[in-house]
């Protein structure tokens, strides 16, 4: 097995003890916030390793056809991924997935989220549209686009196990786009099955390719 494949299952591997030492779900992301500066440290370490040997170094050239399709959150440091962890009135984030559509420059992340109950299960749903980033001095982009954040919706998908598609959604809202400056992401690795990407304020993003969303 080759290094980056190597540097690939560490990360893994790390992302998975650490859910493990915490007794979450593998399936639910980690944020920075609930594991030790040492793990983090860890992981960021093995990741800056693992970037350094991206196969598509210039992914909005070589390697569009990787970007679309389902991507499940693993590992984030990003302020909405951390907020998501301190929910009120008892909720409790579940999977979190992206879905990327190229042909439409269309993306929409979606956070699943249940009550600790167990008796009512929904999601936050936020829509955004993108646009590929041409650095000066590139004719083509390279490995960052811009985004620009739609619209975002509520919904309960079952109170006491009982679908509830007239909350589908509950309340859809604009989504709020930075003050000041224009949200970016930077895909900084990619293959088949793993995406690495660093938001515009050096956010960190860990995704795993899936086949379908599961909502818990």
């Amino acid at each position: 097995m080759n290094s980056r494949l190597l540097l690939k299952q560490e990360l893994l591997d790390s992302i998975s003890k650490v859910a493990q030492t915490l007794n979450i779900n593998p399936q639910y992301p980690i944020t920075d916030t609930l594991i030790s500066g040492d793990d983090s440290l860890k992981i960021e370490k093995i990741t800056l390793n693992l970037e350094a040997l991206n196969p598509f170094p210039k992914p909005l050239v070589y390697g569009v056809n990787l970007l679309d399709g389902i991507w499940q959150l693993n590992y984030s440091t990003a302020r909405e991924i951390r907020s998501l962890n301190k929910l009120p009135l008892g909720l409790k984030l579940r999977q979190v997935y992206q879905i990327i559509d190229t042909q439409k420059t269309s993306f929409f992340n979606v956070a699943f989220v249940e009550h600790s109950s167990g008796l009512v299960k929904g999601y936050v749903k936020v829509t955004a549209t993108f646009s590929p980033q041409i650095k000066d001095g590139d004719l083509l982009p390279q490995d960052t686009i811009n985004v620009n954040f739609d619209k975002r919706f509520l919904a309960i998908q079952k109170i006491v196990n009982i679908k509830t598609p007239i909350f589908e959604p509950v309340k859809v809202f604009n989504a709020r786009n930075p003050q000041g400056r224009i949200p970016s992401l930077k895909v900084t690795y990619i293959d088949e099955s793993m995406r690495i990407g660093r938001g515009g304020d050096g956010s960190l993003f860990i995704l795993s390719k899936v086949n379908k969303i599961a909502d818990s």
